[in-house]
């Protein structure tokens, strides 16, 4: 098997110091890079500026390089003091997305090594697919249900409706796996676990999973693969099916979550998601809305003319991934108000 990244050598030759100054600051976003700009004179800004408007396909093995060469240098730069690691921790963990920085931060703070399915979460989800296309079902399910369910789903995509139908039943089925299927999946990735990860079973796969992976899927592959997974297993099916968070699910949301998740959705994909939803779920986004708001939206429900299932699916889907990004931030609670948001 192939690596489909770059080797850090590779990157480290095609990346110009001024380039690698370039990508951090991107990655700190405006605020974080403005306030470093700050501190420099003209003329690097000027070089800094024009390297940032020529970066094209960044790909994520220069991110990562250049993350990690950010933190050889304030490693020996004794005068940051005590507390530097906490600094650096914070600032991968903004930079990067906290999953993808806590690789980084214990290979680079740690040292550990980079195991080979963490390399997998800074690829493109088509690159992971045909690695791992011709691999044993069994090794196809345990990368799957090991990456983030986004990743994951947009990787099942590039398999054939009945391959990601034998996965995701696979995915279900996982709850730990064994040293053995570990060491096979690390002589495939060419790669050493880091720490003792080779001698422990690890939790991994399920029901929950599943569910997580299905509901990041587009709405015609859900569907069958669904349909697919009920013919096989009715039991497992529905247990997922249980899990999952669809778009009628937004009925249970405290009203202060519907009002936090309106705020960021736009008018015209909210019209588009409930032309197909239930008129119990259309009364509680009316009565979360301005009187004359809630007036405009029953108007143009009303007057829209018939829409193709795939359109009404795609926009469901729009608001569900805007609804899960607030909940994984805390801004809002699915699955109902039992519990009290501070």
């Amino acid at each position: 098997m192939t690596d489909g990244n770059k080797s850090p050598e590779k990157a480290k030759a095609k990346l110009a110091y001024v380039d690698q100054a370039a990508i951090l600051l991107m990655s700190l976003g405006e605020q974080d890079a403005a306030e470093i700009l700050k501190h420099m004179g003209p003329k690097e800004v000027q070089r800094i500026g024009a390297a940032m408007t020529q970066l094209q396909n960044v790909q994520q093995a220069d991110v990562q390089l250049v993350m990690s060469n950010f933190l050889e240098e304030v490693g020996t730069l004794t005068g940051l003091g005590v507390g530097a690691d906490n600094y650096i921790r914070k600032m991968l963990v903004t930079a990067l997305g906290e999953d993808k920085a806590n690789g980084l931060i214990d290979r680079i703070l740690l040292g550990g090594n980079t195991t080979g399915l963490d390399t997998l979460k800074w690829m493109d989800a088509r690159s992971v697919a045909d690695i791992i296309r011709n691999e044993h079902p069994q090794i196809q399910a345990i990368v799957i249900a090991y990456l983030d369910a986004d990743q994951s789903a947009e990787i099942m995509s590039f398999f054939p409706e009945k391959v990601r139908l034998d996965i995701m039943m696979r995915v279900a089925s996982l709850d730990t796996v064994q040293p053995s299927a570990l060491q096979e999946l690390n002589d495939i990735l060419e790669k050493q676990f880091s720490g003792n990860g080779a001698s422990q079973t690890k939790a991994m796969g399920g029901y929950k999973v599943a569910a997580e992976i299905m509901n990041n899927l587009d709405g015609s592959i859900e569907a069958d693969l669904m349909d697919g997974i009920k013919e096989l297993d009715e039991d497992m099916g529905n247990q997922i099916q249980d899990l999952m968070f669809v778009f009628d699910n937004l009925k249970e949301v405290e009203d202060r979550g519907i009002q936090a998740l309106l705020r960021e959705v736009s008018s015209d994909v909210l019209v588009v998601a409930l032309k197909g939803a239930e008129t119990e779920l259309q009364e509680k986004i009316f009565k979360n809305m301005s009187k004359r708001a809630a007036e405009l939206l029953r108007d143009d429900l009303e007057t829209k003319p018939p829409m193709r299932l795939a359109d009404v699916e795609a926009a469901q889907k729009e608001i569900l991934i805007t609804a899960r990004r607030m909940a994984d931030a805390g801004e809002i609670m699915l699955g109902g108000s039992g519990d009290q948001m501070v």
